[in-house]
């Protein structure tokens, strides 16, 4: 295929603004698909990006379109619009030269168009803003066309108009990206050099790996190895998804394709990696990917339920290792916890990345999950014996050392983006304030719109905080975070005491002020939860040796003087006396049972 007749480039967008129905009706306008195989959005494979409606998994597709008489050649990818998956947007971008940039000709410019848009800037794309839903009754084409111009510099007279729900527009937007998107740019060497921008397992073919040719040629029958893992394969089958899957037998500079090669094992494969020939290798890598740093984590554990005997560890090693190669952005490692056995601590990008990978696992791994609450990663500094500071990262608070020998517990602070209407204004400044957040800068974007800029702590966002911020705008507000720095402020480690013994498992680290607070809904949530014993059982909350909240299960009484009827009172008393002294005696010795349930209780997401 001539060179100058490829494009490829992404669909990059703010959720819901139309992206992956506008790759519907590009799939239509091209005949790659008929209008009878046609469904809304087609390139969802997903269960769960069906019923959720969000694009999670970028997807690659390849397409032919006649524009003045030539055929060509268009490669585009449909990205995830949500902040968490934003990693998957700048995978995608690597592999591209150009974008559409989606705007809702109704709602404008979002936070998250905002972030996508800088993203492609910094690749150096060319990029066509785009704007889509014309068709709706309250869309303001000309608005939004100066708001693109206003906030991302974009000339409002290059955006285009389309209803990607209608098609109208679509030929035009066709023309577009033959005319303005950049072919791909001439090899730099004649030796093979392709970059794995994806992978996927299958069940019957092995790892099935997604790739741009940069330089060189790639055919079937090839011995390829892979330059950072320093393996070999042999490639057994090149094809393109247009959408369905179709063989051909070799791919050459500017192409993207699949490509199988009988790789069995998860560890073989690094997205981002370089494929080579063996028998003729290229000299130097591809610049890969920026490894995704994770920032929310919690723990998963298989369930232990009345019927089933705890699901198997090792099933659910084996589900977390194939689903750790399509989505490399999560980590995991086995840990052990007294309360729940043993079980994996996961890393994630955000929270709906950790919703949908444990949806995953349950749907289609068939594992029952035990989930804990997330945690944020700190950086903690301790001073040694010999009095030298050393710096460690810790993902759970149970894996504190003792405080003694802390110097300061640093925390991620995130710069958050938040777009609104006016009228909110007030009640998400509250909001940012309350959650300790530092206001930065405020950005004019329309008459009604405000963009403003805060520094707020992880730690702060990851329960609640996108909900409240939905709930004050009326379901306006939008907002997109990245994490900055470490910052050490006033943190301390709550433990929490049953029956005067620390519970490794229920501790949490939070800011000095609101400690007392947290201890005492974790206290109560608890004391629901423990069955009541023999003997009273004190529930506390401490910050080193310092009692800072109590609760206290009582005891629930036997009735020893059920047996005396009439008679002296002095009988009655010498058998109370006797209770109470093997209420002591049961108190110092005794042990509390936990349930299960209390842990998940209190482990549960949220603050109370």
């Amino acid at each position: 295929m001539d060179r100058n007749l490829i494009r490829n480039f992404s669909i990059i967008a703010h959720i819901d603004h139309g992206k992956s129905t506008l790759a519907d009706r590009l799939l239509q306008a091209t005949k790659a698909v008929s209008d009878r195989e046609s469904k809304a959005q087609l390139l969802d494979s997903m269960d769960l990006e069906r019923e959720r409606g969000i694009t999670i998994k970028a997807s690659a597709v390849t397409v032919m379109h006649m524009h003045n008489g030539q055929n060509y050649m268009l490669n585009f990818i449909d990205t995830p619009g949500h902040v968490d998956f934003g990693y998957e947007v700048s995978r995608a971008l690597k592999a591209c030269e150009g974008a559409l940039l989606v705007v809702d000709a109704s709602q404008g410019v979002e936070a998250q168009t905002v972030v996508n848009a800088y993203l492609a800037v910094e690749q150096d794309l060319e990029m066509i803003p785009v704007l889509n839903k014309i068709d709706l009754p309250g869309a303001r084409p000309d608005e939004i066309a100066m708001e693109v111009e206003q906030v991302l510099g974009l000339p409002a007279e290059d955006c285009i108009s389309v209803s990607a729900k209608t098609g109208v527009g679509i030929p035009e937007l066709l023309d577009a990206i033959c005319e303005i998107l950049p072919p791909p740019s001439p090899p730099k060497s004649d030796k093979t050099r392709v970059l794995i921008f994806d992978a996927i397992y299958d069940d019957y073919r092995g790892v099935m790996l997604y790739c741009r040719v940069f330089d060189g040629r790639l055919k079937v029958g090839d011995k390829i190895r892979m330059m950072g893992m320093e393996r070999t394969f042999l490639v057994t089958e090149i094809g393109k998804n247009t959408p369905k899957p179709v063989k051909v037998k070799e791919v050459g500079p500017g192409e993207t394709c699949y490509v199988v090669a009988a790789i069995k094992t998860l560890g073989d494969v690094r997205i981002g990696d370089t494929i080579t020939l063996d028998n003729n290798p290229a000299d130097e890598l591809l610049a890969g990917y920026e490894p995704a740093k994770q920032m929310v984590f919690c723990d998963f554990y298989p369930a232990t339920t009345a019927d089933k005997k705890g699901g198997d560890i090792e099933e659910m090693r084996e589900a977390i290792e194939k689903l750790a190669i399509n989505d490399a952005s999560f980590t995991y490692q086995a840990v052990h916890s007294e309360a729940l056995g043993f079980g994996f601590r996961c890393g994630f990008l955000g929270l709906l990345h950790m919703d949908i990978i444990q949806e995953r696992l349950e749907r289609e791994f068939n594992l029952e999950l035990v989930q804990t609450a997330p945690t944020v990663s700190y950086e903690i500094v301790v001073r040694g014996k010999g009095g030298e500071l050393t710096e460690r990262e810790v993902h759970n608070p149970a894996d504190l050392p003792d405080m003694g020998s802390v110097v300061e517990i640093r925390e991620p602070i995130c710069k958050v983006e938040i777009m609104l209407a006016k009228e909110y204004i007030g009640d998400v400044m509250k909001l940012c304030l309350d959650r300790r957040g530092v206001y930065k800068s405020q950005v004019y974007v329309s008459d009604t719109r405000e963009m403003f800029n805060f520094e707020i702590p992880l730690a702060e966002l990851i329960y609640d905080f996108y909900d409240k911020l939905k709930g004050l705008t009326s379901g306006y507000g939008t907002m997109d975070y990245e994490v900055v720095r470490y910052q050490a402020d006033q943190l301390v480690k709550v433990d929490i005491l049953i029956n005067g013994e620390p519970v490794e498992a229920l501790s949490l680290i939070t800011h000095r002020e609101k400690s007392e607070a947290r201890g005492r809904v974790l206290l109560q949530r608890l004391r629901k939860q423990i069955d009541r014993h023999q003997f009273e059982i004190p529930l506390q909350a401490a910050i080193g040796g310092k009692i800072i909240a109590r609760e206290t299960i009582k005891a629930y009484r036997k009735d020893v003087t059920a047996k005396c009827y009439g008679g002296d009172v002095t009988r009655k008393r010498k058998l109370l006396e006797k209770q109470k002294k093997g209420k002591d005696r049961m108190k110092s010795i005794g042990s509390v049972n936990i349930p299960q349930e209390a842990f998940m209780s209190v482990l549960d997401v949220g603050e109370g």
